[in-house]
């Protein structure tokens, strides 16, 4: 293959060196920062072999070429144009800046809790395997493994310390990201969560029994009665806490001497915004926070089946715009109290809607003669099953339109069912197959029903669609011959 040529290709079908803001690319595509997408050639893009896809979020176009082909094409652009290499990082940030301020929240939110995804996750499914020993009825009738075998005990007692630990310390993973993306010091952040979690605070998680007895314990400063209590847990109070400790730090930079700012602007940082966060900012997002997450799940209870195939139908168009990353946070609080949610929701049906995406995308393997789409689709439908969509949607089911219909409706069938079976799920992970292992353990065979109605009706549709949509053709046809 002529790399040279293939990145000639693309450079004059994306609008030229001019057109490009900044770029980089992961395993499989160039991710592209442009300064105008509506200069793309995309039928060029769509004719070209080395092309498996295309498709544009979070203010980065992204071009699939593949694995062992797309870091020989950006080297060629990189020498075609002079622009010099960037991280992904880099990239991001340059992405971040465009869109609407939507847009720009939801790639916030993101860029907050995506690096701390892997601790949740493994947190999550550890969480699972305690309830593996602890489930009743799971493997024995009126029993759980620990019932029957009490020597297990002790092994399920410390998996649940190690599965406790993220959640209880949350706020100090979610300063140091926090922190970081509002461009103060992660370590202040991370500092400003300890504080948050501190032992001798009281345990956030029996805030409610003490308000009840009317046992809150509270510190008297110059005539103010704060409330002594930690955010275990919580997500909305140390991001924003996070936030106020970024701008009075970047403040406090500005006017400080140097020779005394390594001296006294973090004192003052951390001393000001826990301050702050404990008066102000902690007891009202804390109210916030529990109002949301209470809202969230009263209409997942009270909407039951009908609300979980109206999210089904949503949740692929959500992905389309970047909106779904703003669901970590949500996810994040309820996994976060799931001794009083039982878990997440939100993952389950976002299972759904992967598993129907990828079917979507596997029946077209069977129903187009392009060469190419078959390429394509087979790759990205696997992908999709195992929680990667956007290849999928972006590649294959978007542009045929059809698949993409008959997904979100196989999505809203098996949403529903999950949800009247109330699917719960004690982890993050892969949304797709492999969710199975996130999911809470009397919850597992709905789940794997779920996944089959969503692929089973997936399928379905999709054949049905493509066959209307070929008769329309035909009819079409003979219409401009008659």
């Amino acid at each position: 293959m002529n790399y040279r040529n293939e990145a000639e290709n693309i450079l004059e079908a994306i609008g030229g060196q001019e057109n490009i803001q900044a770029m980089t690319h992961c395993a499989t595509r160039l991710r592209l920062v442009l300064q105008d997408e509506e200069l793309i050639d995309q039928k060029r893009l769509d004719d070209m072999d080395i092309v498996k896809g295309t498709f544009s979020t979070a203010g980065q176009y992204q071009i699939i070429l593949g694995t062992g082909i797309v870091n020989n094409v950006y080297r060629e652009l990189v020498a075609i144009t002079g622009i010099e290499e960037m991280s992904k990082d880099d990239v991001k940030q340059a992405g971040s800046k465009k869109g609407n301020p939507l847009q720009r929240f939801v790639k916030m939110l993101s860029d907050i809790f995506v690096p701390i995804i892997p601790a949740i996750v493994a947190a999550g499914l550890l969480m699972g395997i305690h309830n593996v020993f602890t489930a009743t009825g799971l493997f024995i009738d009126d029993a759980s493994l620990i019932d029957v075998y009490p020597h297990l005990e002790d092994t399920a007692a410390m998996i649940n310390t190690f599965s406790n630990a993220a959640f209880v310390f949350l706020p100090i993973l979610i300063g140091f990201s926090a922190a970081k993306r509002f461009g103060g010091n992660a370590y202040l952040g991370a500092a400003l969560g300890m504080i948050m979690v501190h032992p001798d605070l009281l345990n956030g998680y029996g805030y409610g029994e003490a308000i009840v007895n009317n046992e809150v314990p509270v510190w008297n400063i110059l005539g103010l009665e704060i409330e002594r209590v930690g955010y275990q847990g919580t997500v909305l109070p140390v991001l924003v806490a996070s936030f106020v400790l970024a701008k009075i730090e970047i403040g406090i930079r500005k006017i400080m001497p140097a020779a005394l700012d390594n001296l006294l602007t973090p004192l003052l940082t951390i001393i000001l915004t826990s301050f702050i966060t404990f008066v102000a900012v902690g007891p009202f997002t804390r109210s916030a926070g529990d109002v949301l997450t209470n809202g969230i799940v009263w209409l997942y209870e009270t909407a039951g089946f009908v609300g979980g195939a109206l999210m089904g139908v949503l949740y692929a168009p959500f992905v389309i715009t970047g909106m779904h990353h703003s669901f970590i946070a949500v996810e994040t609080q309820l996994l976060a109290n799931v001794m009083v949610t039982g878990g997440s929701f939100i993952f389950p049906i976002a299972a759904m809607s992967n598993i129907a995406q990828g079917a979507a995308a596997i029946a077209v393997i069977f129903i187009t003669r392009n060469k190419k789409m078959k390429s394509v689709a087979s790759a990205a439908g696997i992908s999709s099953l195992l929680g990667i969509t956007e290849p999928a949607m972006f590649g294959v089911n978007l542009k045929l339109k059809y698949p993409f219909v008959a997904a979100i409706i196989g999505s809203a069938v098996a949403s529903a069912y999950i949800t009247f079976n109330q699917t719960l799920s004690v982890a993050l992970g892969a949304a797709g197959l492999p969710g199975i292992i996130s999911i809470r353990a009397e919850s597992i065979v709905h789940f794997i029903i779920g996944m089959a109605i969503s692929f089973t009706v997936t399928v379905i549709l999709t054949y049905l669609f493509s066959k209307r949509k070929k008769n329309q053709i035909a009819n079409q046809e003979e219409q401009q011959a008659a």
